[in-house]
Formats: C-alpha cells, sequence, structure tokens
C-alpha cells in the first residue's frame, strides 16, 4: 500500500524570482519524481514568501498610477499559488512521463479558515512587500495597515499570521488524492479567510506555510509530513559553537525543546510546532525535517530529525 506523503517545499526548492524559480523546480521535481517511484501517494504544498511580495510590490507599482486599484493580500496569495502551482504540476508531469509513469498533476488555490478573534491580528509580525519611505509609511497606516521601521532601510509593511483551522476545499482535495493524483494545495499556507455566514471573507494575513501543511496532512489522513528547508537536521543550541544536530525524537521531547524556546519564532519553531500537531492526532505517523537534497534519503530513515 502506497504511503500518503505531504510534502512542504520551502524556499530553496523554489527560488526566489522567475529565472531561479524555473531552475529550482526543474531539480526540485526529480526529487519529487523519485518519491513517486518509490511508491509514495504525494500531497505537495509549498512557500511563496519571495513570490508574493514580488507580486504585492508589483501591484502597489500599478496603484500608483491608478488611484482606485489596490492589491488585496487574497489576490496576491492567490496568483502566487497558481504560477508556482504551475511550474511543479508542468515540470513533475514532464518528469515523470519521462520516466514511463503517468500521473495528472493538478494545483488547487486554497482557502484556509482562520479565527477572527486570533490573538495573532493584534500582533503582526510577518513582512512582506519591498522597503518604503516614510511618506509611503505613513500613507499605509492611514489605510489601517501595520508598518515597521527597519533601522537604515526603510519602513516595511506587516500583516498577521493566524492559525489555520479548516482547510475549505479539502474534499476536492481528498477526492483527487483518492483517485492517485498528485495535488498541490496549500501553497504559501493558503488564503486566510473568515466565516462570515455563507460568505468566506478574506483576510490581510499570511497563515504560516508549515502549519498548513501540518494541517493539510492531519485532514488527508497522512502518513508522513515531510517539511524541506535549508538544513539536513533541526539543532538544538543552534546559535552557539556546539549545536546538537536531532534524529529520532518523540513529540514530548519536542514540545519539552519548545518550552525552553531552542527554535527560532520565524524559522524553525513553525515547522516543530506543525510536525508535534500532526503526529499527536493519530498513532502510527511521524514527521521529517531536512534539506531537500537528503529527502530520498529521510524518508528511508537514514538522516534527518524524525518526529513521532
Amino acid at each position: 500500500m502506497k504511503k500518503k506523503v505531504v510534502v512542504a517545499l520551502g524556499h530553496q526548492a523554489l527560488g526566489t524570482n522567475f529565472p531561479e524559480q524555473k531552475k529550482a523546480v526543474h531539480s526540485s521535481v526529480k526529487i519529487l519524481a523519485d518519491m513517486v517511484e518509490d511508491g509514495c501517494q504525494l500531497i505537495i504544498t509549498h512557500s511563496n514568501a519571495p513570490q508574493v511580495g514580488m507580486i504585492h510590490t508589483a501591484l502597489n507599482e500599478y496603484a500608483k498610477h491608478h488611484e482606485t486599484y489596490n492589491a488585496p493580500m487574497a489576490i496576491c496569495s492567490s496568483m502566487s499559488q497558481g504560477f508556482i502551482g504551475y511550474d511543479i504540476q508542468n515540470m513533475l508531469r514532464s518528469e515523470l512521463l519521462g520516466r514511463g509513469i503517468y500521473r495528472t498533476v493538478s494545483t488547487i488555490i486554497t482557502q484556509v479558515v482562520v479565527d477572527p478573534y486570533d490573538e495573532a491580528f493584534y500582533h503582526p509580525i510577518k513582512v512582506i512587500g519591498r522597503y518604503l519611505t516614510a511618506e509611503e509609511a505613513a500613507a499605509e497606516e492611514r489605510k489601517g495597515n501595520y508598518v515597521v521601521e527597519e533601522p537604515g532601510k526603510g519602513f516595511r509593511r506587516i500583516v498577521s499570521a493566524p492559525k489555520p483551522l479548516d482547510i475549505v476545499e479539502i474534499d476536492a482535495i481528498n477526492a483527487l488524492v483518492d483517485a492517485g493524483q498528485i495535488v498541490i494545495a496549500g501553497g504559501g499556507g493558503g488564503i486566510p479567510v473568515l466565516k462570515q455566514g455563507s460568505r468566506l471573507k478574506s483576510a490581510s494575513a499570511i497563515v504560516e506555510k508549515d502549519l498548513t501543511s501540518g494541517k493539510l496532512a492531519d485532514l488527508t489522513d497522512s502518513d508522513i509530513l515531510m517539511i524541506l528547508t535549508n538544513e539536513e537536521h533541526v539543532c538544538i543550541h543552534y546559535q552557539t559553537d556546539a549545536p546538537i544536530p536531532l534524529g529520532e525524537i518523540t513529540a514530548s521531547q519536542a514540545r519539552t525543546y519548545m518550552e525552553e524556546h531552542e527554535f527560532g519564532e520565524a524559522g524553525m519553531l513553525p515547522k516543530i510546532e506543525a510536525s508535534v500537531n500532526f503526529v499527536s492526532q493519530k498513532s502510527g505517523r511521524k514527521a521529517i525535517i531536512t534539506s531537500i537534497d537528503h529527502a530520498m534519503d529521510a524518508l528511508h530513515g537514514k538522516t534527518g530529525t524524525v518526529i513521532s
């Protein structure tokens, strides 16, 4: 029986601009195809921070010449899901066909339900877009947006990062997965939406990609959550002269490390949190955190950090 695996691709697997993305994805799909050949049923998600920032900047520049136009985060997120998903599905399909494997690869523009009362809405932390002048920052604040100053560089807009509660398109995702297809979903954490009766209203926020990946793995009842980052292992004492790489650890041990503030809030912490949430929902699950270059070895238990 095939193992169902959610693979979360990080920046290294995607690059930061159009030319880099083409080159990076071309390399990344070879590893994804290796997993398919190895008997994995893949569900793919991905980061989008550089890409969504680029889209947001471009649309804001356009808005300077069209006063009635603005750039809602939901539009920026959906556009990034579309063009990143396109590259992955196009190149992965081609790579699989070259190996004699026919498998439909589809991208689903994904909405993620968040809590309107999530504390994160009162403490925005996610930086987006280009650097702003003081005048531009003041204009953003007049619109009700948050900005933060980076000394010597300028101002940046910041948005909230609420936790994902549910995935709106999960039935469609599961239907495709059950049909044996490869699905790309939840890109960049998905589009955060608020339930208002029968309507879904987009929120000016960014959902942490790793937390959405964990939610996606749970709701698809996957066997493995694999989060691909820049490091072969998760390390404790990371910013010291003697970092200690972690191999196999339990969810309980991971929680202890989290409580001891071993992981950076904007870096490894959400990956560990997503992994712990996923494996804690059902016995027999495991989460793997490693680099994309070591993905296959980690899948076979030879390297990486494994949480179970």
